[in-house]
């Protein structure tokens, strides 16, 4: 591959390989192959440094919601960046988009939610949740609550604690994570339901399991509980009918906070600004969010916190009276205006509005694929999908994970124009929301021919049989 490049793009290839470690780096491929290098972006498309243009079907990473290359975003960046680039926000500094977006942030969630942490990302936010958490039981005399409820396959970032907080265990390996103060409930994962129970059964069996474990374990020692609306990294799972009540019933009875991560599901992936409580009737004690807050233009992160919560760690304490937690970058000037014009963006032009209006679309298009052999499950909701590929769709029977079997079709894809999320064998699309039907026709089709071509690929290898 090298050798086919062109001088300049040689060197930044090279460079890249050799000087940038990427996150979740498989290196059994990296060192030879290195990265495809990405150079500009418009609306739902981007153009490699050769200038070969692709349809974004991953918006970057679940996060470029009002598409690549807006310029008003970049005036506004451009203008705050002249007038007050940075300064920071500890105790009695602040500046104006801080202060203007934390407001706009507590206007679109729940009732109660009123206090907003900016930090740089969802990790980052995922772990300022926790740490309030227990400083919160800390303070009323509560030292015991520490436990934190999270789920297979749940996925909540990867700074250390949130990465403990992700329960897809394959991730762990070798990294000495806190794991003592994490229990990880089965995963609400309705397609490898082992027992095969209705998914009115498939609710009742985890809000039981959740139950008897925070009996076992005694609700005295379980500080929260941390769900995702919908799973996204762990599969695109989508919890039963109920689910979510359900468990947010078990903390209020219990006395366990509930945190929403909404770090994927916030700000039009699913049709509105915030689910928690419009799409599942749920009044979450802290919401979590990220990636679509800024549309990944820069990096932005908020942890929401009750009034319950905030009147507690508020309260001046007689050996410290400091709230002794903050980053460099929390409420940076310039990344809080760019979420002030990002949701600006989001509300005036209706982005809500078009996913609610093409979402069922989307998903009734890519539903047509179930017909492929090796297409098992397709799932999601709205502008968060994902098919699950098996081996064999009677048993579910699964490839083995050396034939790599999503990745085939990701590399046929992106040959053909088209940028699809590989995850072990699913196939994610969680694509810009300026996503129209003519760009989730083209992507059907692409992903059709894609998946048809790994079939064929698999046949010829002798490696599976229809």
């Amino acid at each position: 591959m090298e050798k086919q490049l062109k001088t300049k793009e040689t060197e930044i290839w090279t460079k890249d390989k050799n000087h940038v470690i990427h996150p979740y780096t498989n290196f059994n491929n990296f060192k030879k192959e290195g990265s495809v290098i990405y150079e500009k972006g418009k609306d739902h498309h981007i153009y490699d440094m050769y200038g070969k243009e692709y349809i974004d079907g991953i918006a970057g990473l679940w996060c470029v919601n009002i598409g690549h290359g807006n310029e008003e975003i970049s005036e506004a960046m451009a203008d705050q960046s002249r007038k007050l680039a940075y300064y920071n926000t500890f105790e009695d500094a602040g500046s104006i988009p801080a202060a203007d977006l934390g407001a706009k942030i507590a206007s679109l969630c729940p009732q109660d939610l009123n206090h907003v942490f900016f930090g740089t990302g969802g990790s980052m936010a995922n772990d300022t949740a926790i740490k309030m958490i227990h400083y919160y039981y800390n303070l009323i005399g509560k030292p015991n609550k520490k436990k934190i409820i999270s789920r297979d396959l749940a996925y909540h970032g990867s700074t250390y604690l949130a990465h403990a907080l992700t329960g897809i265990s394959s991730t762990h390996l070798a990294f000495d994570l806190p794991m003592n103060m994490i229990h990880y409930l089965t995963a609400p994962y309705a397609y490898r339901n082992q027992n095969e129970l209705s998914e009115t059964e498939f609710c009742d069996f985890l809000i039981d399991e959740m139950e008897n474990y925070i009996l076992i374990e005694g609700a005295e020692n379980i500080a929260c509980f941390i769900a995702e609306p919908i799973m996204g990294a762990g599969g695109v799972i989508v919890p039963p009918k109920g689910y979510h009540k359900r468990t947010y019933e078990l903390c209020k009875k219990y006395d366990i906070f509930y945190i929403s991560d909404e770090v994927v599901t916030a700000f039009g992936r699913l049709g509105h600004m915030v689910t928690s409580e419009e799409m599942f009737g749920i009044r979450p004690d802290v919401i979590v969010m990220a990636k679509g807050l800024s549309s990944g233009y820069v990096p932005l992160g908020a942890t929401v916190i009750s009034d319950e919560i905030y009147e507690v760690i508020s309260r001046p304490k007689k050996e410290n009276p400091y709230f002794s937690h903050g980053f460099t970058y929390s409420g940076h000037p310039l990344c809080c205006e760019v979420g002030l014009k990002n949701i600006e963006i989001l509300e005036r032009d209706e982005f809500c509005q078009h996913v609610q209006k093409w979402g069922p679309y989307f998903e009734q298009q890519l539903k047509t694929l179930s017909d492929l052999d090796i297409v098992g499950d397709v799932r999601g909701s709205h502008y968060m999908l994902s098919l699950e590929l098996v081996a064999y769709k009677t048993t579910k029977f699964a490839f083995e994970p050396e034939i790599g079997i999503a990745k085939r079709v990701y590399h046929h894809a992106r040959k053909m124009g088209l940028i699809v999320r590989p995850i072990g064998a699913l196939i994610v699309l969680s694509p810009p929301l300026t996503f129209d039907k003519t760009a989730i026709d083209q992507s059907i089709l692409i992903l059709r021919k894609s998946i048809e071509l790994t079939m064929d690929d698999l046949l010829r290898e002798k490696i599976w049989k229809n």
